[in-house]
């Protein structure tokens, strides 16, 4: 932006700007997140970071205000039509619907689109090969999909992200939501797949 900027590396600007200007960073520094890293806030170099915030009672920003609640099972749960449950997240390398992030090949290159990650028993029961495409469907509409058979997800699981609008896990989610927290249902409600070959 026509700034001459003096910095010459991400160390440099951590160091002697970032860890300066921010209270909680001020004792994190390049060398000392070599290794396993440091959980901020850190507020001096000798201070060993914070593994848990919130503990003991005592809150960084004021009291909290904690309720214990009953769990709630989701509204919709697999059935003999729709017997597998579909949970929602985010992928490492995009962010939300990749308004930014999909403008970046190079983001684009290590992951360039949704795939309904499940496990190596139910890939065998329904006879799909990794990498084929299926269809996954819940009441509420369908996304044709490339298949991942991993070890990272149980048998019964269906796991997808939401960014790729042409395969986006919430076309399917259901749209309930929760009673205490008014919060959407969004990482559980039951789903079919079925193999397009």
């Amino acid at each position: 932006m026509g700034h001459k900027w003096k910095s010459d590396s991400a160390q440099e600007i951590w160091d002697n700007e970032v860890s300066i200007l921010a209270p909680q960073l001020v004792g994190i520094k390049y060398r000392r997140i070599e290794g396993d890293g440091l959980q901020w806030p850190a507020l001096s170099e000798d201070h060993p970071g914070t593994a848990t915030l919130h503990k003991d009672g005592c809150f960084t920003c004021g009291l909290g205000v904690l309720k214990p609640i009953d769990c709630i099972p989701p509204v919709e749960v697999p059935d003999k039509e729709y017997p597998f449950v579909l949970s929602t997240g985010r992928r490492l390398y995009h962010y939300h619907t990749r308004t930014q992030t999909g403008r970046s090949q190079s983001i684009n290159d290590l992951l360039s689109e949704e795939t309904a990650d499940i496990s190596a028993a139910d890939a065998e029961e329904k006879g799909i090969a990794d990498g084929e495409m299926i269809s996954v469907k819940s009441r509420r509409g369908e996304v044709v999909v490339k298949v991942r058979v991993t070890k990272e997800v149980p048998q019964g699981l269906v796991w997808m992200a939401f960014h790729f609008p042409e395969a986006c896990a919430n076309w399917l989610t259901n749209p309930v939501y929760d009673p205490i927290t008014q919060t959407a249902e969004y990482k559980a409600c039951a789903v079919r797949i079925d193999n397009l070959k």
